[in-house]
């Protein structure tokens, strides 16, 4: 029995959040000692001329504030995200505002983008060597009487402390901040953005899964018009697949876990096909083994992350998918990751 099958049930006694925090603590604290698995080398793939030891990463969420991203890296992911954060603190929403949907493997969150701020996220950054891939999602303070010049800020202050920077237009949780993904709203947001994106590094634009067609090719379309270098797809889902059984489905907020990887895997697929390759994808939602980071490959994710099932599996899922997902490329007789993506597309 692993470490954390035996924390499991002490962490899931305690309300979510509450979890979350301690997690982040022991991991800041550097209770979790470095993986010491190798990195399978036909894992390893260049993109954005990036060396990606592994496609395995952890998303936005887990280390919203910058406290743990080397210890996070020491568990085995090719790349980790941190944020999203905000140009001012401010503290999110009222609490209770995360839940575990212990039966279906999912969560739902209403954290409404609670930062400390670009200051105290500078601060941590700066004193960390950038010798690994790290990636900077920016958001807007829900307060402020212009979004887009939130996101200006954001890239600005933290230009040259991450490997990649990440524009997240699609939380439901911040009242209006989903209308920047329209086509007008995200082709002025972008083109404000061109003149504020770090001189190193590629920027990404996060998206939500609950996108139809004619949306979601408004924004590739930008996209590639401004010059944004990938996509992530997506974000939580506030719709709710009538199969839950928690007792807290009915919450409001975003839906993660499990319960979204068939929409996620979905919208990935399209994305895909509109892209056609000229736009490499981030794939996200509901990535519990290796089986899955393998099918969403297939379906044109040049990477994936995952989040929500470390909740119920622990950090020694990472190690556990890049193993898997290796012995698949070896079944299908392919050389790299690269030589997967979009074959099933």
């Amino acid at each position: 029995m692993n470490l954390y099958a035996l924390a499991r049930p002490f962490l899931h006694a305690l309300d979510a959040e509450t979890a979350h925090r301690l997690a982040v603590r022991a991991l800041a604290s550097g209770w979790l000692p470095p993986t010491s698995h190798a990195d399978p080398p036909v894992l390893a793939q260049q993109l954005w001329g990036l060396h990606f030891p592994s496609p395995v990463g952890l998303a936005a969420g887990l280390d919203k504030h910058a406290e743990a991203p080397d210890a996070l890296l020491d568990a085995g992911f090719g790349f980790v995200e941190i944020g999203t954060v905000t140009p001012r603190p401010q503290p999110g929403n009222p609490r209770p505002r995360l839940f575990r949907l212990d039966e279906d493997r999912g969560a739902i969150n209403r954290m409404g983008f609670n930062s400390e701020g670009l200051e105290a996220v500078k601060a941590r950054l700066a004193r960390r060597q950038p010798l690994r891939i790290l990636g900077l999602n920016v958001g807007a303070n829900k307060d402020s009487p212009d979004h887009a010049a939130d996101y200006v800020t954001g890239l600005r202050a933290l230009a040259g402390l991450g490997q990649y920077y990440v524009v997240n237009v699609s939380s439901p949780n911040t009242p209006g901040l989903r209308g920047l993904q329209a086509k007008d709203r995200l082709d002025d947001l972008l083109w404000r953005l061109s003149e504020a994106r770090p001189p190193k590094g590629p920027l990404l634009v996060k998206i939500a899964p609950d996108l139809s067609e004619a949306e979601l090719a408004d924004i590739v379309e930008v996209s590639l018009q401004r010059g944004i270098d990938g996509l992530i797809v997506g974000n939580t889902t506030i719709g709710r697949p009538p199969t839950l059984k928690s007792r807290h489905k009915d919450e409001s907020g975003g839906l993660s876990g499990a319960p979204l990887k068939p929409l996620a895997h979905e919208v990935l697929r399209r994305a895909y096909r509109l892209t056609r390759g000229r736009l490499p994808l981030i794939g996200v939602g509901g990535i519990e083994s290796g089986a899955d980071a393998y099918a969403r490959i297939r379906a044109g994710a040049n990477l994936v992350q995952l989040y929500t099932a470390l909740v119920f599996d622990g950090l020694g899922l990472v190690v556990r998918i890049k193993r898997e997902l290796a012995a698949l490329l070896a079944r299908d007789g392919l050389a790299s990751v690269a030589a997967a993506v979009g074959l099933d597309a």
